[in-house]
């Protein structure tokens, strides 16, 4: 695994649009994917914010960032992701947080509880991967092939928002217009040298030696069908993850990438639920 920096930015929290919700004791961190912000939390927010204290800030590469913190060498791995993370709940004096990572945050989350197992009470792993290239070798799917990984980078390099068009509903899995077109429009936010440097990082990724590492419990909650990530990797994490982690899983009978977006309060009940069921530890 990559070498993990110790040092913090100061004021990282407002530089990453750190933002608070609801008052409740327990405080639920929220943190999203590839080509998304913040905002891709919006119809879970006021839900979980009656009962909770609801943390939601934007991973680097998000044009919501004003700062030209984005560095593409810097967050050439997950490790940069899993700091800011640290330092964020630091400077915010959160600990023993709920921690939802979607996709990619999935195993940022991870990455960061190897390190800072304290800061986190309980892991939620949405719909994330450790790995999302096969190996045949290891006899893992982990839904891509090299050459659909090299399509997508080409085809992001070719004509960006032509990609965006495609992948979009894709990724979205249903015929949620709204959904489609939310994810659309972040996606064409950024630059399109910003997705192809995260896309990378992203869909070349290789964390499954993090996960017998992982001591804090874990849900890994999926869909029953979604394209990014497929049940085999699910599965997979269940098994991988540490004794300590006494990893759960939850697959929903639902589709797609984006629960967030397409079906909220399913995921709502779901993410309550897991957190009464940790609490009572």
């Amino acid at each position: 695994m990559e070498a993990y920096a110790s040092h913090c930015a100061k004021g990282l929290a407002a530089t990453l649009n750190a933002s608070t919700y609801g008052n409740g004791s327990q405080t639920i961190v929220l943190s999203h994917g590839y080509g998304a912000n913040s905002s891709i939390w919006h119809n879970i927010i006021p839900l979980l914010a009656i009962c909770f204290k609801v943390l939601v800030y934007d991973l680097a590469f998000s044009p919501n960032v004003k700062t030209k913190l984005y560095d593409p060498a810097r967050y050439s791995n997950y490790s940069a992701y899993a700091q800011d993370l640290t330092c964020i709940l630091d400077e915010l004096k959160v600990k023993k947080s709920i921690f939802v990572g979607h996709s990619m945050s999935a195993m940022i989350g991870g990455i960061a509880a190897t390190q800072r197992p304290g800061l986190f009470k309980h892991l939620v792993l949405l719909n994330g991967s450790p790995r999302y290239l096969n190996d045949e070798k290891a006899r893992y799917k982990g839904g891509f092939s090299q050459y659909q990984v090299d399509s997508i980078f080409d085809s992001i390099k070719k004509n960006y928002t032509a990609w965006v068009q495609g992948f979009a509903p894709v990724a979205i899995g249903v015929n949620n217009k709204d959904a489609i077109l939310e994810f659309k429009r972040s996606l064409l936010r950024l630059s399109s040298q910003v997705a192809l440097s995260t896309a990378k990082v992203v869909f070349l990724s290789d964390y499954r030696d993090v996960l017998p590492r992982v001591g804090v419990p874990t849900t890994i909650i999926q869909s029953q069908s979604d394209t990014i990530v497929p049940n085999p990797v699910a599965q997979y994490m269940q098994r991988k993850l540490g004794a300590q982690a006494k990893a759960k899983l939850r697959i929903l009978n639902t589709t797609g990438h984006f629960l967030q977006l397409t079906d909220p309060a399913l995921l709502v009940r779901v993410l309550k639920e897991v957190i009464i069921n940790a609490n009572k530890v």
